[in-house]
């Protein structure tokens, strides 16, 4: 094992004395800087030479028990060195070691590699950072092996600015770009076309701004998401924007996506036949979110000439691209309500086989970010576009060497992992979570500078924040089984009088101590926990403190309806229906999307679902809503296998739908393929006294007649269907007819 006792560092050319000047301050971030010095090459036991044999991407690294040596042919490849010795290294007593030999070549698996870290409103931390924060984190992000950064100029063409924002967004732009110039970073600029503008008009705008950026290598507007420009007009618009670019930056690239605006049904099919023209100024075409085909199919139908770059969705994690779980969508509605679509989301396993599936298809990606909650998954994702079959368990180690340096990397790897894992159930049921903030707890306690490390308390206030909601589940569960039984024998007062039971000590400090992490993390980093104090744009930007008290169990739906049932003339029969809400008999059958989940189905969905969730909504999710109505299934199809029935009985049907009405005549549902209702949507019976009482403002019902002959021996295979639009509904039940 190689050990530093002190750094003696030589460098002699213009980019090896920057990068001996950057490792130097990144050393003196670590240890003590006496042990730092520049001397000769003879006495220097750590060289940064220049080789032109190397491209700017790569670089090598020589170690010996004298030396090590990083060889590189401009800073981009010094700093990508850096990152690799600043991965690899611990301090033991008054030595540093390295834990491995890293000598070796290195050359990156992707070409392109990289984030989007627009300054805007949107976004949880970014429009609260100096030019010294992105400083800051551009290299951070090259220790990973990142070489482009990307920005957002106005997005509808003027200023969103808000109290945060130390500048004015495109005076930022043209600032960032020089300081990613002194690195090498190359600079992307997501760049949306505006609605109602003409040609002319966007492109001089553009222009003007192009012009005063000292770098710009690529241009990438999206097709849709947004903008509903037809695709013979978005392309003409990129070709012409790509011209006005190459007049300042004759090597700039026009990248546009294949995101398809929701308004325009054929735009994908039309868009490739514009491509298929071959246009020279279009470089190449992005695949992200709202994409008009899946990958493997826009590959197939795109024209060999142009590359595919991934804009891959790693902050969501619901209403997104790539929500929990991905691949069965069944992120329990509880950690979805409280943590909501952008809370500190490491999912280093899930995104590993996310970018299994996408890398063959794509020349390297820049990510789709909104703030630092994601910084775990950056730093995954850039290591896999550099070494694509990397270690997890390497990569996190990594990065808990780098960010934490001088604590246990072992046990902070381990438990980032294990905040991940957090997520796989009901919270009720994962005493792991309880596990995982125990180890959080004494790493704070352990190594006393982690608590102002913003890296550090963003994942320990995760973990607060599972705990949280696991005992407050568990809390509240209970409390639910004892007021219903009471209920049952008619004592709806001391059902109320349970329901209001408190939360003990211990659970109120810890939630607690969410609110101070939130304030410690918004001085420390910018990152804003709620809209009032810390100017988050709404409540699913990363706005923690806005839903982590929602309603995750229907404790506090039960309480309106014993209200409701006191204005009644049976309270008792009254709440003895609310109970029975979801009941069914043994031959009958009930499903709810968020309480059984689609596992229960019996069959794979087809086609790209999209569960739009309604806990995390705090102008839904008020105690109107049970937890049985929380996801709404969006999809063209959905098909469930039931078993069970009565042969020879006649049934009902009841689905409750999203009341977002479409004009669509094609809603279909077929039993065992027999059609029990074709034509407008919805259709079938209503059931006003069902909606007014069971359901909430948003929310329809309607039933369908089963008749016994179409059942097989009791077996039922139930389809939903609209073609264009999809279905959404919540939950459905088959009873027998009365």
């Amino acid at each position: 094992m190689i050990k530093y006792l002190e750094f003696r560092i030589f460098a002699e050319t213009p980019p090896s004395k920057k990068a001996a000047g950057l490792f130097s301050d990144e050393l003196r971030l670590r240890i003590n800087d006496t042990y730092i010095t520049e001397c000769g090459k003879d006495r220097a036991n750590f060289l940064f030479i220049e080789d032109s044999s190397l491209s700017k991407d790569s670089y090598s690294i020589v170690c010996t028990d004298e030396k090590t040596t990083v060889y590189a042919s401009g800073i981009r490849g010094f700093i990508f060195g850096i990152g690799m010795f600043l991965r690899k290294i611990e301090k033991v007593g008054n030595y540093i070691y390295l834990t491995e030999d890293i000598s070796g070549n290195y050359t990156p698996d992707k070409v392109i590699r990289g984030h989007q870290i627009g300054y805007r409103t949107t976004p949880n931390t970014y429009d609260a950072w100096s030019y010294e924060d992105y400083r800051r984190y551009y290299l951070d992000m090259m220790f990973f092996g990142s070489n482009t950064v990307e920005h957002i100029p106005y997005e509808n063409g003027v200023s969103k600015r808000n109290r945060l924002m130390k500048y004015d967004e495109e005076e930022f732009i043209v600032n960032a770009s020089a300081m990613a110039d002194e690195f090498d970073l190359d600079v992307s600029v997501w760049h949306p076309n505006n609605d109602g503008e003409t040609v002319e008009f966007a492109v001089e705008r553009r222009r003007k701004l192009y012009e005063k950026m000292p770098r710009l290598n690529v241009v990438f507007p999206p097709g849709g998401d947004p903008g509903e420009l037809q695709p013979e007009e978005f392309v003409l618009r990129c070709r012409e924007i790509a011209k006005a670019a190459k007049a300042s930056h004759p090597d700039c690239q026009m990248w546009p996506s294949a995101q398809q605006p929701h308004s325009i049904h054929d735009w994908g099919i039309r868009f490739i036949g514009e491509m298929e023209k071959l246009p020279d100024e279009i470089s190449g075409v992005i695949i992200g979110p709202n994409r008009a085909f899946p990958i493997d199919e826009l590959r197939r139908r795109l024209p060999a000439k142009y590359p595919m770059r991934l804009y891959p969705d790693i902050t969501h994690n619901v209403r997104c691209e790539y929500p929990v779980h991905f691949d069965r969508n069944d992120w329990h509605f509880a950690l979805t309500t409280g943590l909501s679509r952008e809370c500190t989301n490491p999912r280093p396993r899930e995104y590993r086989l996310i970018h299994r599936l996408t890398r063959p298809y794509v020349i390297g990606s820049v990510s789709y970010s909104e703030g630092i909650t994601d910084d775990v998954n950056k730093a995954v994702w850039a290591d896999m576009d550099f070494f694509p079959d990397c270690d997890l368990n390497t990569t996190l180690l990594d990065y808990c060497r780098l960010f934490f340096f001088g604590a246990d990397a072992r046990k902070i790897a381990d438990s980032i992992l294990l905040l991940e894992l957090s997520w796989q159930c009901d919270p009720a049921e994962n005493p792991s979570i309880d596990n995982n903030l125990r180890i959080y707890d004494e790493l704070s306690v352990a190594y006393p500078f982690l608590n102002k490390n913003w890296r550090f308390l963003q994942l320990y206030m995760r973990a607060k924040c599972d705990w949280v909601l696991r005992h407050r589940r568990l809390f509240e569960l209970d409390l639910i089984r004892k007021a219903s039984k009471k209920i049952r024998y008619g004592k709806i007062d001391e059902a109320k009088t349970i329901l209001l039971t408190e939360f003990d000590e211990n659970y109120k400090k810890i939630r607690n101590d969410i609110t101070d992490l939130a304030k410690k993390l918004f001085d420390l980093i910018g990152l804003q926990s709620d809209i009032k104090n810390y100017c988050a744009d709404n409540w699913e930007r990363g706005a923690i403190l806005e839903t982590i008290d929602l309603p995750i169990t229907d404790r506090k739906w039960l309480l309106g309806k014993i209200d409701s049932a006191a204005e009644t003339s049976d309270p008792v029969g009254y709440m003895q229906k609310i109970l029975d809400r979801n009941k069914v008999d043994g031959d009958e059958y009930y499903f709810s999307v968020a309480l059984n989940g689609l596992e229960q189905c019996g069959v794979d969905q087809t086609g790209e679902i999209y569960m739009n969730f309604q806990g995390d909504r705090p102008n839904v999710n008020d105690g109107s809503m049970p937890t049985c109505m929380f996801k709404v299934y969006d999809n063209l199809t959905f098909r469930c296998k039931i078993g069970g029935l009565t042969a020879d009985c006649d049934y009902e049907l009841k689905v409750t739908y999203a009341d977002r009405k479409i004009d669509s005549h094609n809603h279909k549902i077929t039993v065992n393929g027999v059609t029990i209702y074709e034509g407008p949507q919805f259709g079938g019976e209503t059931d006003e006294e069902f909606d007014k009482t069971m359901l909430c403002d948003g929310f329809v019902s309607a039933s369908y007649a089963i008749p016994k002959n179409i059942l097989v021996n009791g077996c039922a295979e139930l389809e939903l269907s609209e073609p264009e639009m999809g279905v959404m509904f919540t939950e459905f039940v088959i009873r027998k007819k009365r």
